[in-house]
């Protein structure tokens, strides 16, 4: 593709994102196409010959738009909604083309002076103490797998070097709550630990760790002559968004000597919301912190903020220079390959930068702001509806609730499965999509707001589609009662 060409074809790419943003509600939310029905749409083998790339960008709309789930629609409330916001979409579009790899400073300079700037321009704003260095890892669940190789680091004599096997090492804990993410299980099965190391901790009425609990648990570890080597709090977990007590988890884990990581990856970004800054208490008290921009802070997909006040153990777990690595600058600048599994590494920090200078911190506050009150709002309908119950406090913007009208000679089996049916008839609507959780054993419908375009209106509409699918299910559950 020559310079005319690329030209001429960019500006068309340009011009269809841009009607993309602009009428994404046009599509259905949730993809309507079938298992395979891609790949039978598609050749088996690769072209032998050149295609035009009309040709190819046709297909591209015939065959794989109608297998998009518009993440970036404002009816999308499923999981954490996320924004592709446009200033994030045009620098990843400039990333793609100046193709940098920045595994040292020297391969990219400015991809790594900037990451170091962007993060800490975000580590200001979230007040964490600047003791803490940033890097950018693709996800939560790495930056956690990192984490938990640091505590291993801290917590083994030579480990790097002899790993675990046949030392004569006790036992090995880690510690997280009953509503911790998945990630957390799969960190101690990559690290090596073992699934079995990992010590799940009752949580109270609203879906918070116990410390009391905690407490108890590494005391008891320890008198078996297991080594409590990590402590993983969380600040917004996915099913409720409970918020972890991190101070009291904090001053255990000082007293302890154990490596306190601290998952924010969705409620971290509340916190620059002046009324929300709270919710981060502690969490500069912590060895390790997430917060993921690509959740809630418009940034396209994916960019997951890592931050350590003990950057050098995990360094010292994971640096490793090659001679043809090497460069005449090593040691007076730090390279971003020395934080972590990966060599290479994108130039992400690049859309951050520009989302943190198009939106200003008062625009990215005010779109914050506005979904936390959505959330409320949606919140108050529920809690004054008769047959809708709301299961878990809202601090943020996510808000689970179920149908179970009161009196219903349902069992929890039968209720279950009409919320089930429920959550179906609305999102084959495509007028939305809602995904689902299991609250204290139980089904649940979970509403996340916080796409940038999503509105009342949005949320309103949703509200009263779901209320209209519980009345369709409730007709025909009692129309075969009646049958019967």
């Amino acid at each position: 593709m020559d310079a005319p060409a690329f030209r001429r074809h960019g500006h068309e790419l340009v011009d269809w994102i841009a009607d993309y943003l602009e009428q994404v509600e046009r599509y259905p939310v949730l993809a309507r196409v079938t298992p395979g029905e891609i790949v039978n749409a598609l050749p088996p083998h690769p072209p032998e010959e050149p295609e035009p790339f009309a040709a190819i960008l046709a297909d591209f709309e015939r065959v794989l738009v109608p297998g998009l789930t518009h993440w970036n629609h404002p009816s999308f409330f499923a999981y954490f909604a996320i924004t592709g916001s446009a200033p994030g979409i045009l620098a990843d579009f400039l990333s793609a083309a100046l193709n940098q790899q920045a595994m040292l400073w020297r391969t990219s300079p400015a991809a790594t002076e900037l990451e170091t700037v962007t993060l800490d321009w975000l580590r200001q704003l979230l007040a964490l103490p600047d003791s803490f260095e940033g890097v950018i890892y693709d996800t939560a669940s790495i930056a956690t797998l990192h984490a938990l190789i640091a505590a291993r680091e801290a917590a083994v004599h030579d480990v790097r070097a002899k790993g675990l096997a046949a030392r004569g090492l006790p036992p090995l804990r880690i510690y997280c709550s009953q509503e911790a993410h998945s990630s957390v299980d799969k960190a101690v099965i990559a690290t090596g630990l073992g699934h079995e190391s990992l010590r799940r901790i009752e949580v109270d009425a609203d879906f918070r760790m116990r410390a009391d609990r905690l407490a108890a648990a590494i005391e008891e570890d320890r008198r078996a002559g297991v080594l409590p080597v990590a402590v993983v709090a969380t600040i917004g977990t996915t099913s409720t968004t409970s918020i972890d007590p991190v101070p009291q988890i904090a001053a255990i884990c000082e007293a302890a000597g154990i490596w306190l990581h601290v998952d924010a990856a969705y409620g971290g970004a509340a916190a620059l919301v002046p009324s929300h800054a709270h919710l981060l208490a502690g969490a500069g008290r912590a060895d390790s912190f997430v917060v993921n921009p690509h959740k809630w802070l418009f940034t396209p997909f994916d960019l997951s903020a890592f931050y350590c006040r003990r950057m050098d153990v995990l360094r010292a777990a994971l640096s490793l220079t090659p001679e043809y690595l090497r460069t005449a600058e090593s040691g007076a600048v730090k390279n971003l390959m020395d934080t972590g599994v990966q060599l290479g590494r994108r130039f992400r920090a690049l859309k951050l930068w520009m989302v943190l200078r198009s939106f200003g911190v008062r625009g990215i506050r005010e779109h914050l702001a506005r979904h936390l009150a959505l959330a409320q709002q949606l919140a108050a309908w529920i809690d004054e509806h008769p047959d809708f119950q709301r299961v878990a406090p809202v601090p943020f913007s996510v808000v689970c609730f179920a149908w179970r009208p009161p009196g219903s000679m349902m069992t929890d089996i039968d209720g279950d499965a009409a919320n089930e049916q429920i959550l179906a008839r609305a999102n084959a609507t495509g007028r939305m999509f809602l995904s689902h959780t299991r609250v204290n054993g139980r089904i649940a419908l979970r509403m996340a707001i916080g796409h940038i375009s999503t509105r009342e209106e949005h949320v309103r509409d949703a509200w009263t589609l779901l209320q209209e699918c519980a009345a369709a299910v409730s007709a025909e559950r009692d129309g075969r009662g009646a049958a019967r």
